[in-house]
């Protein structure tokens, strides 16, 4: 049996050659000391923690004192978003957020975080093919909030949004803004001193070759934020506790070799989607591609079957060795249509049948021909089911 088609790079994906050779003097070599030591087994995880900060503010173009390692993209956005709202609340400002309906639930449970600890949240809506509601956007900003928080890339479906033009607006009101970049690092332009106003931006390991449980706040405004732990004052006391120094720098290599060859790759992988998607439109004509007429992301196709539920899709492509999963991989085992797709207008008869298939590094065009031979056979098998169980 081959080997089985990995198109879940959205999810995570496999750590790369070059970041697991980088890894091993943290463990059996000299940088295994505790960073805030000075003596001589702290100094060169101190040297090698600092040199991680530079290299990944170099590669998001960013200044090193504005980078803290959190431990992944959930952590960092709840940082972000709690911690701008209990910023506002010390300064004696409105504890207000405003989040994207099609927010990662790590934002969108932050939000609800804020909420909860007596301050106000708003959901702003999209269009029906992902973007952003400018005019909501705008009359949200003449309420102040403490921070509007838009992923630059969505997880589920690849729809990029325009944030050089959200972080200006944000900047001309006067409010902070966020975005979650963990799935456009990499993927497209990042280059954070050319946004407006001070982005704060999450970014994250396991989704570039690094391992799970690394990732980091750009924080350019030190009182943009207050910090959600107390403790040794490590980071500025922004994000205090004794710093992953090996995980620091495996996500400061697999930034960097991402973004070194992220017109070549993504242009590769554009390839790879484009391909996979017509050749599924043609094996199922009733395909429906959320997002499809707006912007997308390189690596991101999310596909729904109308009368089939995606879960049932997934479990016959794992039996025909494809990997992919049906949405963020944080919700999946959920019997509820996506609320990505649900805040876009898609009917839920039709989310229930959503797959998303993401491609990476390492992902080849026979893995496409796999997926694509495997696919219409999953959908058949699915629609069996669901036809038996409509017999009774």
């Amino acid at each position: 049996m081959p080997a089985p088609a990995y198109l879940d790079h959205a999810a995570t994906s496999p750590i790369r050659p070059e970041v697991a050779e980088l890894l091993a003097p943290y463990f059996t070599g000299d940088r295994w000391g505790n960073p805030s030591s000075a003596h001589a087994f702290g100094r060169p995880a101190k040297v090698a923690l600092e040199q991680a900060r530079r290299e990944l503010a170099l590669a998001l173009g960013c200044e090193p004192a504005h980078v803290y390692f959190t431990s992944g993209g959930t952590e960092a956005d709840n940082l972000a978003v709690i911690g701008a709202a209990l910023a506002a609340r010390r300064d004696g400002r409105r504890m207000r957020v405003a989040v994207s309906a099609i927010e990662h639930k790590a934002v969108l449970e932050a939000a609800h975080a804020v909420a909860a600890l007596g301050g106000e949240q708003a959901v702003l809506p999209v269009h029906g093919d992902g973007t952003l509601d400018l005019d909501a956007l705008d009359r949200e900003l003449a309420e102040r909030p403490a921070c509007v928080s838009v992923m630059w890339v969505n997880n589920e479906t690849g729809v990029v949004q325009d944030v050089p033009e959200l972080a200006r607006r944000c900047a001309a009101a006067g409010v902070t803004f966020h975005t979650d970049g963990v799935q456009a690092i990499g993927k497209g332009r990042v280059l954070l001193r050319e946004l407006a106003g001070g982005v704060l931006c999450t970014v994250s390991g396991h989704k570039l070759g690094a391992p799970k449980g690394c990732g980091a706040l750009v924080v350019p405004k030190r009182s943009a934020i207050a910090p959600l732990q107390h403790g040794g004052g490590q980071q500025a006391g922004v994000r205090p506790g004794t710093e992953n120094v090996a995980f620091a720098a495996a996500l400061a290599r697999a930034v960097t070799l991402a973004v070194v060859e992220q017109e070549a790759e993504a242009a590769r992988c554009a390839a790879l989607r484009d391909a996979l998607e017509a050749r599924l439109r043609a094996a199922v004509p009733e395909l429906v591609v959320p997002g499809a007429g707006a912007p997308r992301a390189p690596h991101v196709l999310n596909v729904c079957v109308p009368g089939v539920e995606g879960a049932v899709v997934l479990l016959h492509l794992d039996l025909l060795g494809v990997c992919a999963s049906g949405g963020s991989a944080c919700s999946t085992g959920t019997a509820e249509p996506s609320h990505v797709l649900r805040a876009m207008g898609v009917a839920p008869e039709v989310a229930l049948g959503a797959v998303r298939l993401s491609v990476g590094h390492g992902t080849t065009m026979a893995d496409v021909e796999r997926c694509a031979e495997a696919f219409p056979v999953a959908v058949a098998r699915a629609r069996q089911l669901a036809e038996a169980l409509a017999r009774g």
